[in-house]
Protein backbone atom coordinates (compact mmCIF):
# COMPACT_ATOMS: atom_id res chain seq x y z
CA UNK A 1 0.00 0.00 0.00
CA UNK A 2 1.20 3.68 -0.88
CA UNK A 3 0.55 5.60 2.19
CA UNK A 4 1.61 9.40 2.48
CA UNK A 5 2.40 10.79 5.99
CA UNK A 6 3.46 14.16 6.92
CA UNK A 7 4.49 15.75 10.71
CA UNK A 8 4.95 19.20 11.40
CA UNK A 9 7.74 18.87 13.62
CA UNK A 10 10.41 15.79 13.38
CA UNK A 11 10.29 14.33 16.79
CA UNK A 12 10.77 10.40 17.64
CA UNK A 13 7.28 9.12 16.87
CA UNK A 14 7.25 10.89 13.22
CA UNK A 15 10.05 8.67 12.88
CA UNK A 16 8.64 5.42 14.38
CA UNK A 17 6.19 5.97 12.12
CA UNK A 18 8.05 5.89 9.13
CA UNK A 19 9.87 3.19 10.37
CA UNK A 20 6.66 0.95 11.61
CA UNK A 21 5.23 1.55 8.04
CA UNK A 22 7.88 0.32 5.99
CA UNK A 23 8.66 -2.45 8.55
CA UNK A 24 5.16 -3.57 7.23
CA UNK A 25 5.97 -3.62 3.86
CA UNK A 26 4.17 -0.21 2.98
CA UNK A 27 5.84 2.50 0.30
CA UNK A 28 6.05 5.84 2.38
CA UNK A 29 5.93 9.47 0.90
CA UNK A 30 7.15 11.62 3.66
CA UNK A 31 5.69 15.38 3.71
CA UNK A 32 6.69 18.49 6.37
CA UNK A 33 9.43 18.26 8.99
CA UNK A 34 10.04 14.52 7.64
CA UNK A 35 11.34 15.70 4.05
CA UNK A 36 14.19 18.30 4.18
CA UNK A 37 13.04 21.35 2.16
CA UNK A 38 9.34 21.06 2.58
CA UNK A 39 6.78 23.36 4.12
CA UNK A 40 6.86 22.02 7.17
CA UNK A 41 3.12 24.15 8.80
CA UNK A 42 0.96 21.56 9.92
CA UNK A 43 -2.01 22.94 7.47
CA UNK A 44 0.34 22.71 4.33
CA UNK A 45 2.08 19.54 4.76
CA UNK A 46 -1.40 17.83 5.76
CA UNK A 47 -3.05 19.24 3.13
CA UNK A 48 -0.49 17.98 0.87
CA UNK A 49 -1.24 14.20 2.12
CA UNK A 50 -4.56 14.37 2.19
CA UNK A 51 -4.40 15.31 -1.74
CA UNK A 52 -2.50 12.14 -2.32
CA UNK A 53 -5.26 10.15 -1.02
CA UNK A 54 -7.91 12.44 -2.81
CA UNK A 55 -6.25 12.06 -6.13
CA UNK A 56 -5.62 8.01 -6.23
CA UNK A 57 -1.88 8.75 -6.01
CA UNK A 58 -1.42 7.37 -1.99
CA UNK A 59 -4.04 4.37 -0.91
CA UNK A 60 -3.96 6.14 2.54
CA UNK A 61 -2.47 8.79 4.33
CA UNK A 62 -1.10 9.36 8.01
CA UNK A 63 -0.87 13.16 9.34
CA UNK A 64 0.54 14.49 12.62
CA UNK A 65 1.09 17.50 14.10
CA UNK A 66 1.52 18.49 18.10
CA UNK A 67 -1.96 17.23 19.36
CA UNK A 68 -3.61 15.69 15.98
CA UNK A 69 -6.21 18.19 15.87
CA UNK A 70 -4.63 20.79 13.60
CA UNK A 71 -3.95 18.03 11.04
CA UNK A 72 -6.90 16.15 11.39
CA UNK A 73 -9.11 19.60 10.54
CA UNK A 74 -6.96 20.39 7.47
CA UNK A 75 -6.89 16.63 6.09
CA UNK A 76 -10.52 16.85 6.17
CA UNK A 77 -11.02 20.35 4.14
CA UNK A 78 -9.83 18.24 0.80
CA UNK A 79 -12.92 16.61 -1.00
CA UNK A 80 -12.96 12.63 -0.68
CA UNK A 81 -10.91 12.71 2.56
CA UNK A 82 -11.92 11.26 5.81
CA UNK A 83 -9.70 11.54 8.21
CA UNK A 84 -10.13 10.30 11.68
CA UNK A 85 -7.86 11.60 14.95
CA UNK A 86 -7.28 8.38 16.78
CA UNK A 87 -5.91 8.37 19.97
CA UNK A 88 -6.10 4.54 20.89
CA UNK A 89 -6.97 1.04 18.92
CA UNK A 90 -10.59 1.09 19.75
CA UNK A 91 -10.73 4.52 18.11
CA UNK A 92 -8.66 3.55 15.34
CA UNK A 93 -10.77 0.67 14.59
CA UNK A 94 -13.80 2.30 14.17
CA UNK A 95 -13.20 4.89 12.38
CA UNK A 96 -12.00 2.35 9.43
CA UNK A 97 -14.84 0.28 9.92
CA UNK A 98 -18.26 2.60 10.67
CA UNK A 99 -16.89 5.77 9.00
CA UNK A 100 -14.47 4.42 5.72
CA UNK A 101 -11.74 6.84 7.36
CA UNK A 102 -8.66 7.16 4.89
CA UNK A 103 -6.32 9.18 7.11
CA UNK A 104 -5.19 8.64 10.25
CA UNK A 105 -4.41 11.44 12.29
CA UNK A 106 -2.44 11.19 15.12
CA UNK A 107 -0.86 13.40 18.05
CA UNK A 108 2.99 13.55 18.29
CA UNK A 109 2.21 14.41 22.44
CA UNK A 110 0.51 11.67 23.23
CA UNK A 111 1.07 8.49 21.01
CA UNK A 112 4.30 6.53 22.38
CA UNK A 113 6.10 3.78 20.34
CA UNK A 114 3.74 0.91 22.01
CA UNK A 115 0.11 2.63 21.27
CA UNK A 116 1.53 3.74 17.68
CA UNK A 117 1.77 -0.02 16.93
CA UNK A 118 -1.35 -1.03 18.61
CA UNK A 119 -3.29 1.76 16.75
CA UNK A 120 -1.73 1.11 13.32
CA UNK A 121 -2.57 -2.66 14.12
CA UNK A 122 -6.18 -1.85 14.61
CA UNK A 123 -6.37 0.44 11.63
CA UNK A 124 -4.94 -1.97 8.84
CA UNK A 125 -7.26 -4.90 10.28
CA UNK A 126 -10.24 -2.81 10.19
CA UNK A 127 -12.59 -2.94 6.67
CA UNK A 128 -15.06 -0.62 6.17
CA UNK A 129 -18.47 -1.71 7.18
CA UNK A 130 -21.21 -2.95 4.74
CA UNK A 131 -23.89 -2.45 7.12
CA UNK A 132 -26.06 -0.16 4.37
CA UNK A 133 -26.69 2.22 7.50
CA UNK A 134 -22.88 2.49 8.21
CA UNK A 135 -22.49 2.97 3.99
CA UNK A 136 -25.50 5.65 4.03
CA UNK A 137 -23.55 7.72 6.48
CA UNK A 138 -20.51 7.65 4.58
CA UNK A 139 -22.22 8.54 1.62
CA UNK A 140 -24.00 11.05 3.38
CA UNK A 141 -20.30 13.20 4.28
CA UNK A 142 -19.33 12.60 0.28
CA UNK A 143 -22.36 14.59 -0.72
CA UNK A 144 -21.05 17.41 2.39
CA UNK A 145 -18.00 17.51 0.07
CA UNK A 146 -19.82 18.41 -2.73
CA UNK A 147 -22.13 21.03 -1.04
CA UNK A 148 -25.38 18.81 -1.19
CA UNK A 149 -25.34 17.41 2.55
Amino acid sequence: MRISVSSDMDEPVARALLEELRARGHEVLAYGALSPGDDPQWAVCSETAARQVAAGEADQAVVCCWTGTGASIAANKVPGVRAALCVDAYTAQGARRWNDANVLALSLRLTSGPLLKEILDAWFAAEASEDAEDRGNVAHVGRLDLGRG
